[in-house]
């Protein structure tokens, strides 16, 4: 906060004033549970709230304002960049109570929800309407869909469908001081103002909160098909799909897993996985059930030009589930090799694919970091993971060396330093290198337009120049 104090006794005081008792806890047990996310960073609110209206928001916020006091929306807690964590204290604005679908439209192809509306459910929801709504980000059986927003979420099917900012139609969110808008709505097309729903998009909770979003739905696909491919260099699984994309085949998604990766997997639960090849690609198509064989064909034989080898083909729905299930293991198994792991995301564009795994080889060997290679390859977002002990301050040092040569090399090669995870606390300072400082100024007079007094998750997405809270 700045160095600023809060007088939590008053704090406490003002938001039980206007909510029921058990929206507002400070003991020191719940407000431990707010202090972390899927990282290993940690801070600890002075407040818990848990809001289950838009009105309950705009009180918390008029508060904060009044008090100038930090404000963090959290949703589900799986962020993997520190976007969640209140390590300036303040309030958590926990969002999960706010979990109703308000709407589901076939005529119109929109579902209408609650922030708190985990990501999954609305899958299945929607899907019962014969209706599909493709972001699918790993966590998506704990993840939210205001927290999706908030980072713009991605997932493997981004490849073909794109990511949650395709889908979002319209957006309700509340601003510092309590102030309502409403942004967009069911509409396909709208060119008729600035379009500032795109600003709360990936904005990871530093302008405003999201209280409600329309999102834009597709027919559910008929059939689905997937295989997996072996291949004895992983710089050739890089190749392979940069080929298979230039070709003008467009799969529902590929998926990477290094050697390393496989071998956690296996050790975690055994499903059959080559263990002595170096990648793996995981491969879809979804659409009509002729066009999705004839599609598989198509890339079994582009990746067997560049080395692949068919492991195992699933030609349905049901196939592919049992086969997928690998890559959803990852995150648990590669969590069993080590005491702590740092799951990393950058993205480049898919032609310098193979020189960024290259690259990511070669920083390993130089620095003695173990870093194992897995991600969704097919759009360039991968997610190097560096296996550490934080209890060892020298190997820590070599992982902060790792990482920001990682970062560095990704920008190099004209990347970028989040795909999906966002920027939150963890790369914030590596934001000077991506973006000049005139980029930056204007960044930060649009955080200074919505959030003048800069209690919106403070210190996350953006460097705060000194005398912000």
């Amino acid at each position: 906060m700045g160095g600023r104090s809060v007088d939590r006794e008053g704090l406490v005081a003002r938001l039980r004033a206007g909510l029921r008792p058990d929206q507002v806890t400070a003991t020191p047990a719940d407000r431990a549970v707010y202090s972390y996310d899927a990282t290993w960073t940690e801070g600890w609110p002075d407040v818990v709230v848990h809001a289950e209206s838009t009105a309950d928001v705009a009180f918390v916020l008029r508060v904060a304002q009044d008090l100038t006091v930090p404000v963090v929306p959290r949703g589900g807690g799986t962020g993997l960049a520190g976007g969640s964590v209140p390590v300036g204290g303040g309030i958590c604005l926990n969002l999960v109570r706010m979990n109703r679908i308000l709407a589901i439209d076939p005529a119109d192809g929109v579902a209408v929800v609650q922030p708190g509306v985990i990501t999954y459910d609305l899958q299945r929801a929607v899907e019962a309407w014969g209706l599909f709504y493709p972001p699918d980000p790993a966590s998506l059986y704990m993840s939210t869909i205001g927290g999706n927003v908030a980072t713009n979420a991605g997932g493997p099917r981004c490849l073909k469908y794109g990511v949650t900012r395709d889908y979002v139609l319209g957006l309700e969110v509340v601003l510092p001081g309590g102030e309502v808008l409403r942004l967009g709505g069911r509409v396909m097309k709208d060119v008729s103002a600035y379009d500032l729903k795109q600003l709360f998009i990936g904005s990871e909770g530093t302008l405003g909160v999201i209280t409600e979003v329309t999102v834009r739905l597709l027919p559910r696909p008929p059939a689905l098909g997937a295989m997996a491919v072996a291949f004895d260099r992983l710089e050739a699984a890089g190749e392979a799909v940069v080929a298979l994309l230039g070709a003008g085949v467009l799969p529902l998604m590929i998926e990477l897993m290094d050697r390393g990766v496989m071998r956690a997997v296996e050790a975690f639960r055994p499903c059959g996985l080559p263990v002595t090849a170096e990648a793996l690609l995981l491969v879809a198509a979804d659409g009509e059930a002729t066009a999705v064989r004839e599609a598989l064909a198509r890339m079994q034989a582009s990746m067997a030009a560049h080395g692949g080898r068919l492991v195992r083909i699933a030609n349905n729905a049901e196939e592919a589930e049992i086969l997928w299930e690998a890559r959803r293991n990852i995150s648990p198994a590669i969590g069993r090799m080590a005491p702590y792991k740092f799951s990393e995301d950058i993205t480049v564009p898919r032609s310098r694919i193979p020189e960024m795994i290259r690259q990511i080889q070669q920083i390993s060997h130089k620095t003695e970091v173990p870093i194992l290679i897995y991600g969704h390859i097919g759009d360039g977002n991968l997610h190097p993971t560096l296996l550490c002990d934080r209890r060892d301050p020298e190997a820590m040092t070599r992982i902060a060396n790792a990482a920001a040569q990682i970062f560095e090399t990704a920008l190099n090669l004209g990347g970028v330093l989040s795909g999906e995870h966002g920027i939150g606390l963890l790369k914030r300072d590596f934001l000077f290198q991506a973006f000049p400082a005139t980029t930056l100024e204007k960044l930060l007079a649009v955080k200074f337009l919505f959030d003048p007094k800069g209690i919106m998750n403070p210190g996350k997405k953006l460097p705060l120049p000194r005398g912000w809270v």
